[in-house]
């Protein structure tokens, strides 16, 4: 398994539409897409800037994985996202070498994307999660 790019970044946020307002206000981006990923309890909002998007994420339940790392960490970074040619063999791949995986099996993510998360315990502390790469 070899990323091809960094596929986004994920950032939580407590507050979707004050926080899409600070992207494109102050940093001058623009919004492309809202979604709600109804069996993760959130709701994404993406921004491209240059070849790599921004997600950010709000909790739509306190008890949705968004909601948990907000109430224990606070708003900020989440998760780094790698484009791979296929989830799945990339999850197998990284599981052979020891790597701990929050998703034994790639699951639809936003904007359609198959993806698969990495356990933060085996990556040095980030949450890492593999997407299928669009381009490939």
């Amino acid at each position: 398994m070899k990323p091809s790019h960094i596929e986004h970044i994920g950032i939580a946020v407590e507050n979707l539409q004050d926080a899409i307002k600070y992207y494109e206000e102050v940093l001058g981006l623009t919004c492309y897409a809202v979604e709600e990923v109804a069996d993760q309890k959130v709701k994404t909002a993406f921004f491209k800037v240059g070849e790599v998007k921004i997600e950010l994420l709000e909790s739509t339940s306190p008890d949705g994985p968004i909601g948990k790392f907000i109430e224990k960490k606070g708003a900020g970074i989440h998760h780094i996202a790698f484009a791979v040619a296929d989830v799945n063999e990339a999850l197998v791949a990284v599981q052979e070498k020891g790597v701990q995986l929050i998703d034994k099996a790639g699951r639809k993510g936003a904007e359609g994307l198959n993806i698969g998360f990495l356990h933060p315990k085996s990556t040095f502390g980030v949450l890492t999660e593999l997407c299928d790469n669009k381009n490939s």
